[in-house]
């Protein structure tokens, strides 16, 4: 998509210039952002930078996405998106060395304005741990986090292939452990509840379950916990509720849930308003956008009449403070050196087998001195 169209630039002498493509009034620390679509394609950092600056957008956390969709034989339209038809989507790891390649191949002096996160592995396999090590080992100091990790999905879940993903599944345990070692925050999609279900949130549970046996992890719950046709009622309660009982839990604005229930048709709901004034040291902004990056100005732009009904401290707080807070942006690779390293995976293997043969001696040692004879 080209972006020098003289309409989208604004230009006063044009009477079609769309001033709202130009982005937010306030600068805002763009928290969710995929750089490539579900075919895995991108559009590169030349281009995401240029609409960053149209749309006040100073930084932003950036990632893949951990699945792509398969191009069907029987398919006549291409696919773009999970949703364009009825094929699968499979896990694609990938999609972490396409991020790692688009933050180095951008401008020196614009990469800190990039903030990957590392999210191409089957969050149902016990060995997607083993992917997430080696590519903090392959791009040492690179990466601010983990995510974004897509559990439960409205339709995609249904389209992916395997077994549901889950928050609470087990070859998610040694990720979080290796994110809260690290200071690492972990960006989750849970739906808090099926599509076919609008009485009671049937899936919350995983998600407290995480939050419970893992309090040292940060975790950050994308649109809080909706997509589409996820419908639960008092929904700012059941975030409140949350955000009181877990101190390790985030929320990000973003995506469906903003337009639905925080701001519907630009009108600010007063239960959300207040809600952001009571945790907004937990709160964060994103575009989600999804390699489109021609719709940053209009996309960042939406949060303004939100914005304008809050605090001036509570406003910096979600547009920026959190993010560099949790995903400290300053200082990134002095914070990477000194957090400790788990083991290789071989020094793991190597003192387990030193651990069995020692002790093989030791029950060794005692039978023989269990069967030894007093000659006297």
């Amino acid at each position: 998509m080209p972006h020098s169209i003289p309409t989208w630039l604004g230009d006063a002498k044009l009477n079609a210039g769309l001033s709202r493509l130009s982005g937010s009034r306030y600068p805002i620390f763009d928290t969710h952002l995929h750089v490539v679509d579900f075919t895995q394609e991108t559009l590169g950092p030349e281009c995401l930078l240029h609409y960053m600056d149209r749309a006040h957008v100073p930084r932003a956390v950036i990632f893949g996405l951990p699945v792509t969709k398969q191009y069907a034989a029987n398919e006549r339209a291409v696919p773009r998106y999970y949703l364009d038809n009825d094929g699968p989507c499979y896990y694609y790891a990938g999609t972490d060395h396409i991020v790692a390649d688009f933050v180095r191949a951008a401008e020196a002096e614009s990469r800190g304005r990039l903030c990957p996160l590392v999210g191409g592995f089957n969050p149902t396999d016990r060995y997607a741990i083993r992917h997430v090590e080696r590519m903090f080992e392959m791009y040492p100091n690179l990466w601010h986090g983990i995510g974004e990790v897509l559990f439960r999905h409205d339709d995609l879940t249904a389209l992916t292939y395997g077994e549901p993903a889950r928050a609470n599944h087990p070859a998610m345990d040694p990720i979080y452990e290796f994110a809260a070692d690290r200071g690492l925050p972990v960006l989750i999609h849970q739906n808090v509840t099926s599509v076919s279900k609008s009485d009671h949130p049937i899936y919350l549970f995983e998600l407290t379950e995480v939050l419970n046996r893992f309090p040292r992890t940060l975790i950050v719950f994308a649109h809080c916990g909706m997509s589409r046709r996820v419908e639960v009622p008092l929904y700012h309660e059941m975030v409140d509720r949350l955000l009181g009982q877990y101190e390790n839990l985030y929320v990000d604005y973003s995506w469906i849930v903003f337009d639905t229930l925080i701001c519907p048709h630009g009108i600010p709901d007063d239960n959300w308003l207040a809600l952001t004034e009571k945790y907004s040291n937990r709160i964060l902004l994103g575009s989600d956008l999804v390699n489109k990056f021609e719709r940053f100005g209009p996309e960042m732009q939406r949060y303004d009449p939100f914005l304008d009904n809050l605090t001036e401290s509570t406003r910096i707080a979600i547009c920026n403070d959190n993010a560099e807070r949790i995903y400290r942006m300053d200082s990134k690779a002095l914070l990477d050196a000194e957090r400790p390293r788990l083991p290789a995976w071989d020094a793991v293997v190597e003192m387990s087998g030193a651990s069995v043969l020692r002790a093989d001696r030791i029950v060794e040692s005692q039978l023989q001195d269990d069967v030894s004879v007093d000659p006297a």
